[in-house]
């Protein structure tokens, strides 16, 4: 999270000196102010969702809506909220040596990005030669016929099939006994690619998020600060409720989308708790927590960047038979949804 300096700041505090403590009672209700915007955010998509009395109050365009806003939403927050601070962290004129030879926010980035990237390959793989031992294949990406993309619901479920071989020796003895196998192991794979999923998005949104409370809770321009992460916190809540909501669990695993709603909205509150109890202490500007926190932003953007561009855009609209084949008054709704959120976050980036 950028910080917004005063126009009068000629001089850099690189020591470990406090943040400021003006203010304080109103710091210490923004514990609760974030804490209520940021699990309305998150907690509404997942249970409206699951509500029979509120989903079948609220128009089904709407749940639409959210899912796509949120998408822009967390592009945005990967390039405006994570990406540029780090750079100005890691840029600080407090760090010298190795940290100004080399624009170390972009490489970790970078990493993040192809770390993740090889954890999800590897777990295709695990997934694809667990199905094939049984006789089946699932393809993970939607490029097959009547194909399911194992991140989301985009398309026509089951994209499980029989091998040839298999096809060829299958009866009616053969078939009803795999009927079981089929289904398990489809519910298994399909599990597995969603948790994640939702676990790496998960993990990078938490990282922004503790240090946005620090931040907020040590910060001169507090007021400012404030009212833009109130909105930040409620943005990015509906973008990571709208993937909890729309994860196709079965019903024993329905209180996984709810309990990482309730992490998601806690965490910027723990991060205000604790600026508040190290504020005697805590210097956002010291080379410190400038190397801390430009590497995890670093580390973060590149997460929210590989989860935005791959796990949402692309199999959002490119693998989505839905949007393929839909019509285009579909696909620019969808277009506009995912580029107000994405606006309106990058607005916010110039505050904070």
């Amino acid at each position: 999270m950028r910080l917004v300096r005063r126009a009068d700041d000629d001089e850099v505090n690189c020591g470990s000196g406090g943040g400021s403590d003006e203010l304080f009672g109103l710091r210490v209700a923004s514990i609760f102010i974030i804490l209520i915007g940021s699990m309305f955010g998150a907690l509404f998509p997942v249970l409206a969702r699951r509500s029979k009395w509120l989903s079948a109050r609220i128009p089904h365009g709407l749940f639409d809506f959210a899912k796509y806003f949120g998408s822009g939403v967390i592009i945005a927050t990967a390039f405006i909220h994570l990406l540029d601070p780090a750079l100005d962290a890691l840029g600080s004129p407090c760090l010298t040596g190795g940290w100004t030879d080399y624009p170390w926010a972009l490489a970790i980035a970078l990493v993040s990005i192809f770390m993740i990237f090889i954890v999800e390959i590897i777990a295709f793989r695990w997934g694809t030669a667990t199905l094939a031992k049984i006789g089946l294949s699932h393809d993970a990406h939607g490029h097959g016929i009547g194909g399911h993309a194992a991140h989301g619901p985009e398309g026509n479920e089951g994209a499980i099939t029989y091998l040839p071989e298999e096809k060829e020796k299958t009866s009616d003895d053969i078939e009803s006994a795999h009927q079981h196998k089929l289904a398990v192991q489809s519910a298994m794979d399909a599990l597995a690619t969603q948790l994640i999923g939702i676990a790496i998005l998960e993990f990078g949104v938490v990282l922004h998020s503790i240090l946005i409370g620090l931040t907020l809770a040590v910060d001169e321009d507090f007021k400012v600060l404030f009212v833009v992460i109130v909105f930040h916190q409620t943005f990015e809540g509906l973008g990571v409720g709208s993937r909890l909501a729309y994860m196709d669990l079965p019903h024993k695993y329905n209180y996984v989308p709810i309990c990482g709603a309730l992490l998601y909205g806690i965490t910027t509150p723990i991060g205000i708790a604790a600026g508040l109890g190290v504020r005697t202490t805590y210097n956002p500007e010291s080379t410190t927590a400038s190397i801390v926190s430009g590497i995890l932003d670093s580390f973060s953007a590149g997460i929210l960047i590989y989860t935005g561009l791959v796990e949402l855009l692309a199999h959002e609209f490119l693998f989505n038979k839905e949007m393929i084949n839909g019509s285009n008054a579909k696909l620019a709704y969808a277009i506009g949804c995912m580029m107000l959120g994405c606006g309106l976050m990058a607005l916010l980036g110039r505050w904070a």
